[in-house]
């Protein structure tokens, strides 16, 4: 009696699944989208998750003890939450060291000033005496070049090019101020300064200074390039006007060391229909080293996680492969982006979308998207479904990075776009830190992308 009562209660049970199962097959995308949301706001994993990150890994510049504890880190939480698939791939990464804190100063008619600076990512150092020269202001490669070799050799090159405020979208006006931090040196050197010291990429005044990679071209002499704060910027420009022959003293001692092995770390849920198509969403782990990595990219990180998290705890069982990558050196190489998408074709793989997060963890306002006409369509005409959760903008554009090398005709490469105006505070500075990331915004960014990976999964593109 026991023993059928038992086969009762099996088929029951087994029925009561399967029911289960077919009723979230059946389910309007609205109703799916809704209980991807619900979970996300009520029991999201992604803030306490980037609070271990931040707060007890912190900086995590490639080739570091904090990027090698990340990798063991995301490797292990992606085991835990129980994917078909977690593991890591090999790459070599470049390993640039700050060294001891950077100094600067200079004497006006009030005295010694002291201001805030950073050495830019890769650049050389001053040497332990440091650097001792006249500064001349410059807000555009094409006024370096009209003062010439003779009023620049000896001299440090001050640029300062503030972000432009007009822009409402934050990035383009980073677009058009960058390129005095990643070239500056390189420009300076060409006419004999013997440092280059760089206005912050931040659109607000503060006193931190912001780092980001510099460049050196070869055949040009290497010089010393730091960022200096917004704040210590307009400082600067003031007293120069009023002293022009004023002399910028700064020290600064960073080395560049051997490539060191590191890894991507990947986690996969395998698809049920169209296991050979594949669709990744991302973030880069490594952070530069000034602080805790948290709006870049520690969020993007921790909400690509969540996205397969979503899926797996809400039974929505993927048609395609879908995969979660941790890319490791998006900050001072992209050798993980790349090696991923050697490794991807060296293998023939069959990636139909890939969607980045590294904007920021802040309030979802929808996705860029680098595709063709038709798939960017294809996808804008998912739209409806997201504008009740604030995806408003929803069209081609950049998609990212770490996933630009897996770039062709067929993919449709997709950028996580959250409100921009807070970003630029915070990134690449000692600011950008866990205090700074709003939960609900963070949660609700891993639900929006969690949506668009789970209507390009059960349609395809």
């Amino acid at each position: 009696m026991f023993y059928k009562f038992h086969k009762l209660i099996l088929a029951a049970a087994f029925s009561f699944s399967l029911f289960s199962s077919q009723a979230q097959g059946q389910q309007p995308d609205s109703a799916v989208i809704r209980n991807i949301y619900r979970e996300a706001l009520t029991q999201g994993k992604s803030y306490e998750n980037l609070r271990y990150l931040c707060t007890q890994i912190g900086p995590r510049l490639s080739g570091s003890e904090g990027a090698a504890k990340a990798v063991t880190y995301t490797q292990k939480l992606m085991e835990s939450y129980g994917f078909d698939r977690v593991y890591l791939q090999d790459v070599m990464v470049p390993h640039w060291v700050r060294g001891e804190k950077e100094k600067a100063f200079f004497k006006s008619s009030v005295g010694k000033q002291e201001v805030p600076i950073c050495a830019l990512g890769g650049s050389v150092g001053t040497g332990k005496k440091g650097i001792k020269a006249q500064v001349v202001e410059v807000q555009s490669f094409e006024e370096l070049q009209q003062l010439g070799r003779e009023k620049v050799q000896g001299k440090v090159v001050f640029f300062n090019r503030p972000m432009n405020p007009a822009y409402i979208e934050a990035f383009l006006a980073y677009r058009d101020a960058v390129n005095q931090r990643s070239s500056g040196a390189i420009e300076a050197a060409k006419l004999g300064a013997v440092g280059a010291i760089v206005r912050s990429m931040n659109l607000a005044l503060d006193d931190f200074p912001h780092t980001g990679s510099t460049r050196y071209e070869e055949g040009v002499t290497k010089i010393p390039a730091a960022a200096i704060s917004t704040n210590g910027a307009e400082l600067l420009s003031r007293q120069l006007k009023a002293g022009p022959n004023l002399e910028f003293n700064f020290k600064m001692n960073p080395q560049t060391l051997p490539d060191a092995p590191s890894h991507n770390v990947i986690g996969e849920i395998k698809g049920s229909e169209h296991p050979e198509e594949i669709i990744v969403v991302g973030g880069h782990l490594d952070s530069w080293d000034l602080a805790q990595g948290a709006h870049d990219d520690g969020t993007g990180c921790m909400q690509a996680i969540e996205v397969l998290r979503l899926l797996k705890v809400l039974n929505i069982k993927p048609k395609r492969t879908i995969r979660a990558v941790m890319y490791m050196n998006e900050e001072n190489g992209l050798r993980g982006g790349r090696k991923y998408a050697e490794v991807a074709l060296a293998n023939k793989e069959n990636h139909i979308a890939a969607l980045e997060s590294d904007a920021g963890g802040f309030t979802p306002r929808g996705f860029s998207i680098d595709a063709s006409p038709n798939k960017v369509a294809d996808i804008a005409k998912w739209k409806e479904l997201l504008v009740p959760y604030g995806l408003n903008n929803i069209a081609a554009g950049g998609g990212g990075a770490d996933i630009g090398p897996l770039k062709n005709d067929k993919i449709a490469l997709i950028g996580f776009r959250p409100d921009s105006q807070r970003y630029f505070e915070v990134h690449h500075a000692a600011s950008d830190t866990f205090d700074r990331v709003n939960q609900r915004e963070l949660e609700l960014g891993g639900a929006s992308m969690a949506a668009l990976i789970y209507l390009i999964d059960k349609y395809g593109l």
